[in-house]
């Protein structure tokens, strides 16, 4: 396994300039050896960019990339002892299931008793002993993706094994059995992991730091619980949740006071002065009493029974903001007033889209 440490840049056009010419912008940024991360946003943020920059199939444009140190930018995968699984199936379908297994091991001429051995260790953790007989051609599409999962596994000595949204293709239902799989062989084999994902429940259930990346930049590297509670930038507020974080227009005083819709409110904290976002979290709204310290008034919009729990949609000074309340909360009709406590221990506050320390 390696530590990989990028600082770099990429534009895909000569000449970059502007931010929006680049599909990375300037970074720094590492991967501890034996450590599991996930790249997590939107199409088009530059996550795969950054994968394929760290597995050696593209050169930055600019800065380096260093394996526990050493420079390998421009090394090629095998170079880099790089193992990448890609969003499709990338199997040999006249092989077997076992020598489809093997054949990166093969490759190195290792010997056959330790191939035989891997293959079996790598068949039973992704459950596949069973069909190590058959051909990979009549397999369907979710029982080739484990393959293709085990061949990236199946050697030990490599420096990372890089995921590029390996569970597009698999049935929804054994998605989840997917995740808990990997989690565990990371576990028991303490792989160094990068995941690529537009799902934020599969970032979040997979990897244990995930890194939040929008328009080419990454906005913050953490945990699932850092990335809920504290989130550093508005996209990460925005991005992780379901549904996200409320935003709403605020200005403070620059003391412990602040102003949202004309209603005053104590902050509980000082807070820099001018024009900030609060934003706080739909589990972390309540309803509150008519007049009660620190309350605004807003007018019912929506509510919704999802079974769990129930989804109030209020507007609060011309926002919508969501709260997430227990089964059975008395909750005025739509088109009625309610009072929502917005300000507590869970509350965030921005300027220019940035966590206010």
């Amino acid at each position: 396994m390696a530590r990989i440490d990028l600082d770099l840049a990429h534009a895909y056009r000569p000449n970059p300039r502007a931010d929006s010419d680049y599909a990375l912008l300037p970074l720094k940024m590492s991967f501890e050896d034996g450590g599991a991360y996930a790249l997590l946003g939107p199409s088009g943020c530059g996550k795969t960019t950054m994968l394929n920059i760290i597995s050696g199939l593209l050169t930055p444009s600019q800065g380096s990339v260093r394996f526990d140190g050493q420079d390998v930018t421009t090394r090629s995968p095998q170079q880099r002892n790089i193992a990448q699984v890609f969003q499709f199936p990338v199997i040999y379908d006249t092989m077997t299931v076992a020598e489809n297994l093997a054949f990166p091991l093969r490759n190195r001429r290792l010997p056959q008793a330790q191939i035989a051995r891997r293959v079996g260790e790598i068949a039973e953790m992704l459950e596949l002993s069973g069909q190590l007989n058959q051909r990979a051609a009549g397999l369907t599409a979710d029982a080739k993706q484990k393959i293709s999962l085990g061949r990236g596994l199946v050697r030990s000595d490599v420096s990372a094994v890089l995921f590029d949204e390996p569970l597009t293709v698999i049935d929804p239902h054994l998605k989840w059995q997917l995740r808990r799989k990997l989690k565990q062989i990371h576990q028991e084999l303490r792989l160094t992991l990068i995941y690529v994902t537009h799902d934020q429940v599969e970032a979040l259930t997979f990897a244990e730091q995930v890194v939040v990346m929008t328009r080419g930049r990454a906005v913050q590297v953490g945990s699932a619980d850092a990335l809920f509670e504290r989130p550093r930038h508005t996209f990460v507020g925005h991005f992780i949740g379901s549904p996200g974080m409320n935003f709403l227009p605020a200005q403070a005083d620059g003391g412990g006071s602040l102003s949202v819709g004309g209603t005053r409110l104590a902050a509980g904290r000082a807070l820099p002065e001018g024009e900030l976002k609060l934003g706080v979290r739909p589990e972390y709204v309540r309803l509150a009493a008519p007049g009660e310290a620190g309350a605004l008034p807003a007018q019912v919009a929506r509510l919704q029974d999802i079974g769990t729990y129930l989804m109030l949609t209020a507007a609060v000074a011309g926002q919508s903001v969501k709260a997430r309340l227990a089964p059975g909360t008395p909750v005025p009709a739509p088109g009625e007033p309610v009072w929502l406590q917005l300000v507590g221990e869970h509350t965030c506050f921005y300027k220019d889209e940035e966590l206010v320390a």
